[in-house]
């Protein structure tokens, strides 16, 4: 772990201002240090020699008091940079690390593990490892910037000058300062690197704590219902006792380290004094030079000291941030590209997706067409790759072999060669596992498309099948409040809100799973009347009535269906054409 790391200059700029401006206050501070020191020695001895009394001194004195009234107005100037610092540092990066979470996508999100664990960067975890680094791992810079980063600037700065100014006035103890110094940095480095591993692992603690707590809290009705509760009580509390332990063996080492550290520079501030103690008394040494040289001996190894306990406070916080610049600096689709086309088709021609830890790609050479006006539903197992293949039409799964093919007014465009921000902005998307937030009904369903007029959203509920459920009800974490089949009817409202002009592709996973049969031929029927407005409708389900009014169905995974080339068979529900065909 590396004092200072350069990937918070990089993706953080704003802190190279504030660094800039540490620099010069920690100067200021050097610069009146030394005055201080010389004040107090000139006045010292000048007392000692019996030279003017007190009233000689009245101007040393005055000096002396607006020096610590200065040393005083840096420091106070020093801390206030810090949390300005810290707080700018903290958002820009929020920012980033939410806005790469974004573009890298669900697929991404969802992988366990990251440099916390999982491949390509996933904070371990997903939702809840993202959450915990959004939040309080980034919180945790306040350590660093607001108490370690200045006095690391001040260990640059003010030895410097010391070592400089008492080698102008006495060379042989400036050399013995000089010798002993780097005793405290290379100390620091070792303790440091035990200490940089002990606060990884702390950090790992507690995001496998989020992530367990997280889900527990999720399923907790499930698991009252078949009795598992309990043991999940003894799970959280034996993470939780692994973290505590991980806790309490950083703060341990931290008070150890401090201790070291304190011992080195008295003993080195000790032999300074012995050798400026020995020359006083054979008179080698006269006594203002003495006093200058043991009054800035401990100025000398302080902010060395207090940089190396500081290091501790702040090493959460870097082990965070370095999960943080992992996830930033994971390879996400390049943004820019072609401006995205008005859809008229969608070809997808040999699709293949291949999985780490998984024998088989799913879905493995799958071809389909998409047209406005129809509405396609893809059918088969679970695992055969359904929705993979939606992601890979959103942009966020990259396929291994075949590609994707926009027609629209100018002619055909690979997808791979389209702005992924702009084509997304043309599709409305509800998934599997809708995602709500804590509010009412209403604000959940604006999500898609926050600007809309109250007609709109009133439309959308009706068109989702949402007459039970008022605008006005609240929400709790998650969708809490409402069942799982109401909970996909506001997802469905969300992607429907948005509008065939807005949004012509509307991609849906599952969507009327949970429904009863009359109100899953309400919602089907709503989605005839989009397609009909001129969207192409892709539909991932097993559900027969979605089959039943589906104008083509494509099979994928080994499901069963008419062989390639089948020709039409009535569609049951919807009276038109539809077509089975296999992938």
């Amino acid at each position: 772990m590396r004092p200072l790391d350069p990937r918070l200059l990089r993706h953080a700029r704003q802190a190279r201002l504030y660094i800039a401006v540490l620099a010069a206050l920690g100067a200021a501070a050097a610069g009146l240090v030394i005055a201080q020191a010389q004040l107090l020695a000139t006045s010292i001895a000048a007392a000692f020699a019996g030279r003017g009394g007190l009233a000689g001194l009245h101007g040393v004195l005055l000096a002396l008091a607006a020096v610590v009234a200065g040393r005083a107005l840096v420091a106070w100037a020093t801390q206030a940079i810090s949390y300005r610092a810290s707080s700018a540092v903290k958002s820009q990066l929020r920012r980033r690390l939410l806005a790469r979470a974004v573009r890298l996508g669900p697929r991404w999100l969802a992988a366990e593990g990251g440099p916390g664990g999982g491949p390509g960067g996933a904070p371990r975890g997903g939702t809840a490892g993202l959450a915990e680094l959004a939040t309080e791992g980034i919180d945790a810079l306040d350590g660093y910037f607001a108490a370690y980063l200045p006095q690391l600037v001040l260990a640059v700065v003010v030895p410097l000058a010391v070592v400089v100014r008492i080698a102008l006035a006495d060379p042989l103890s400036a050399a013995v300062i000089a010798l002993t110094l780097p005793l405290i940095p290379v100390f620091g480095a070792l303790i440091g690197k035990t200490t940089g591993d002990r606060a990884r692992r702390r950090w790992l603690a507690l995001a496998r704590l989020a992530h367990h707590f997280a889900d527990v809290v999720a399923g907790l009705p499930t698991l009252k219902v078949f009795g598992r509760a309990g043991q999940q009580r003894e799970s959280i509390d034996r993470v939780t006792g692994e973290y505590r332990r991980a806790t309490l063996g950083t703060l341990r080492l931290a008070f150890l380290s401090s201790m070291v550290l304190e011992l080195i520079a008295t003993m080195s501030v000790a032999l300074v004094a012995t050798e400026i103690g020995l020359r006083l008394v054979y008179g080698h040494l006269d006594l203002r030079t003495g006093l200058l040289a043991l009054i800035l001996a401990p100025e000398a190894y302080l902010p060395l000291r207090r940089a190396g306990t500081e290091f501790h406070a702040s090493a959460n916080g870097l082990a965070a941030a370095a999960d943080a610049f992992a996830v930033i600096e994971t390879p996400a689709p390049a943004a820019g590209g072609r401006p995205a086309p008005v859809p008229d088709v969608i070809r997808a021609d040999g699709i293949r997706v291949s999985h780490p830890g998984r024998p088989r790609p799913a879905p493995d050479g799958v071809s389909l067409t998409l047209a406005r006006g129809e509405i396609t539903v893809i059918a088969g197992p679970s695992g055969c790759g359904k929705s993979t293949l939606i992601d890979v039409i959103l942009g966020f799964a990259r396929p291994s072999a075949g590609r994707v093919l926009v027609a629209g007014p100018a002619g055909e465009t690979d997808l791979a060669g389209i702005d992924p921000e702009a084509w997304r902005s043309g599709i409305a998307w509800a998934g599997q596992d809708p995602v709500l937030f804590p509010g009412t009904v209403e604000s959940n369903v604006r999500l898609g498309c926050p600007g809309a007029p109250a007609a709109a959203v009133e439309k959308a509920r009706t068109l989702a099948a949402m007459d039970e459920i008022p605008l006005g009800k609240r929400v709790g974490e998650g969708g809490r409040g409402l069942s799982s089949g109401q909970r996909r009817r506001v997802a469905l409202a969300r992607a429907l809100v948005s509008g065939p002009g807005r949004r012509p592709v509307l991609l849906l996973d599952e969507p009327t799973a949970g429904l009863d049969a009359a109100t899953e031929a309400r919602v089907i029927a709503s989605l005839r009347r989009e397609a009909a407005a001129g969207r192409i409708i892709l539909v991932a389900s097993h559900r027969p009535a979605v089959l039943a009014a589906a104008d083509r169905v494509i099979r994928i995974g080994g499901a069963s269906g008419p062989p390639a080339g089948a020709g039409a068979d009535a569609g049951a529900g919807a009276g038109r054409a539809r077509r089975a065909v296999p992938a």
